[in-house]
């Protein structure tokens, strides 16, 4: 049925001429192609649509149709281990090396079925009804979220397609309801909760720099700005591998093909550390890269975040990285561009804060609809121009995030990984971590942590000074700050993503590391009062035992960490036998 005719077309934004009553955010399909859009204004008869796919072609006087339903995608089994683009239409299906006018999502699919519920069973909205077996994460097959009852009829264990009917559930008004495991979810629609949860448990990382000093809650927010070549996307892979999330959601969004190419042949050959099993059988990618259609990429953002709180409801821990941001708020603004909005800093839309919020927003820890804890935590890295994060995109997700890891040039082209600098960056999390670190063992983290924030902020400011008068012209305590905090950078906030021992650590070795630090600092201190020479502390063995400890000390031998410090203790009992020791 045509519902519209275009009047007017430019790029992926068009107008059209409706015949009946269409609603903003509706889907439509437009052209001979059926190519798919979505209604983004309204006036009387006059409709204007963005379209997600290649225009070309298109022109004044082309047929358009309502589909009666908001832009959504289909949330099934089957999606782990996939790569999809901004409309979660299967890459692997592709006939070619581009993706085909109008082509939409993957066939239907067959999987093992296990039903948790009995026939007369009453259960609540957005409860879970089964889980499939068979795959690396436990997936649970749930009631949608806005239906609920008694379970008239359920199947048995077996196999079946994703929209065979599981269950019929019948409704406190009698009526009844099909339940199958491939549900439709509007992808700009948060998804249900029951409530919010605080943020108490940290995403463990094992980057040192991260967990120790700048820590990201479960449920949480953080941005990840860095201007070309500081290591963005390195940093998101590491995290992608190594943080103890449940589910990977990876949406390059815009990036360029090169980059996004060694994204896509990279991750499948990536073992999860945890199973030893490929880690893409736990994550989702959604491939968009610079050249696909503009509009795509604006909604490949809403896309990921919809697929994070699909597995955030199965009871599921995600994170979800966003790569990057910056060319996501780049989409915004051509297509604000191409509708002749008023422009804002930079020509990006005055709306983007807004849009960020929005985004971000969608980051939770939770109990879901069926009484489980999951959470969704977003981490987006931003490309600002020239490493200028005083520029639009990076200064609104300030706003928004509570972690702010700055990545830092100077740092990446000393081949400083991860280049995030201490000074820069910060955490709103700490505070609630606090008593998580305590249970770890680590019942002085926060002072810890603020001990070596103000040992790298007096770093600082002596290297200024150093610039002018020289390191020798300082006084030997302001020396020893120096070498105290070359040693934290060096020991401590440097790792390598390439070592097999150090490219993760956990906080159990965070927390051993940093007690033999400080305990290097606080007795060097005391000789340096006791009329010690820096130059005999500095050659002490330990010295340069304690810079390569991180390389040589493994996870399963942190007892060596003890004998650590008793070697600690006796180097400096020999070098200043007359001084009180602080044990």
């Amino acid at each position: 049925m045509v519902d519209a005719g275009i009047t007017w077309i430019s790029g992926p934004v068009m107008r059209a001429r409706a015949s009946r009553q269409l609603h903003v955010s509706e889907a439509v399909v437009v052209g001979a192609e059926r190519l798919l859009g979505e209604v983004i204004r309204v006036d009387g008869d006059d409709i204007v649509a963005q379209i997600y796919e290649d225009t070309t072609g298109l022109r004044p006087g082309d047929q358009l149709e309502a589909t009666g339903q908001r832009l959504s995608i289909r949330l099934r089994p089957g999606l782990l281990g996939n790569i999809f683009d901004g409309l979660l239409r299967p890459l692997s299906d592709m006939p070619g090396d581009t993706v085909l006018p109008g082509m939409r999502e993957a066939a239907r699919q067959t999987f093992a079925f296990e039903p948790s519920r009995l026939s007369g069973e009453r259960v609540a909205a957005g409860a879970t009804i089964g889980a499939v077996t068979g795959g690396s994460v436990h997936e649970q097959v749930l009631a949608p979220p806005d239906v609920g009852g008694v379970i008239v009829s359920i199947v048995e264990a077996g196999d079946y397609a994703d929209d065979a009917t599981l269950c019929v559930l019948r409704d406190d008004d009698g009526g009844e309801h099909a339940v199958t495991a491939a549900q439709r979810w509007p992808v700009r629609q948060p998804r249900p909760i029951r409530r919010r949860l605080p943020h108490n448990q940290p995403l463990v990382t094992g980057q040192r720099i991260i967990d120790t000093l700048f820590p990201v809650a479960r449920g949480s927010r953080a941005a990840l700005p860095g201007g070309f070549g500081t290591g963005k996307t390195i940093l998101q892979e590491n995290l992608a591998k190594w943080c103890d999330a449940e589910v990977i959601v990876y949406v390059g969004c815009g990036e360029r093909g090169n980059e996004m190419a060694e994204v896509l042949n990279e991750f499948p050959t990536l073992e999860d550390p945890r199973s030893g099993r490929p880690l893409l059988e736990r994550t989702v990618i959604i491939a968009n890269t610079s050249n696909m259609p503009v509009a795509a990429r604006e909604a490949s953002i809403y896309t990921g975040i919809t697929l994070a709180e699909y597995y955030r409801d199965q009871g599921l821990h995600v994170a979800l990285m966003a790569d990057s941001t910056t060319r996501w708020a780049e989409a915004l603004r051509e297509i604000s561009g191409r509708l002749g909005e008023l422009p804002g800093e930079q020509g990006f839309p005055a709306y983007l804060s807004s849009r960020l919020a929005e985004f971000y927003e969608r980051a939770a820890h939770v109990e879901t609809l069926a009484g489980e804890r999951g959470s969704v935590t977003i981490i987006g890295a931003v490309s600002p121009p020239a490493g200028d994060f005083s520029e639009p995109v990076t200064a609104q997700s300030k706003r928004f995030v509570r972690c702010f890891w700055a990545l830092d040039r100077d740092r990446a082209q000393a081949r400083f990984f991860p280049a995030i600098h201490p000074l820069t960056s910060y955490s709103e999390d700490v505070d609630a971590l606090a008593a998580w670190w305590q249970v770890q063992g680590n019942p002085d983290w926060t002072a810890d942590r603020r001990q070596l924030l103000t040992l790298l902020g007096e770093r600082a400011r002596l290297e200024r000074m150093v610039r002018i008068v020289g390191k020798d012209a300082l006084p030997p305590r302001q020396q020893l700050t120096l070498v105290s905090a070359d040693l934290v950078n060096d020991a401590l906030l440097r790792q390598s993503a390439f070592s097999p021992l150090d490219r993760f650590c956990s906080p159990a070795r965070q927390t051993a590391l940093l007690h033999a630090l400080l305990r290097f600092i606080e007795r060097a201190e005391q000789a340096l009062d006791a009329g010690i020479a820096l130059e005999r502390i500095t050659t002490l063995p330990v010295y340069r035992q304690l810079q390569r400890a991180a390389e040589e000390i493994p996870e399963d031998k942190l007892d060596r960490y003890q004998l650590l410090l008793s070697k600690l203790d006796d180097e400096f009992d020999r070098l200043t036998p007359e001084a009180v020791h602080a044990r």
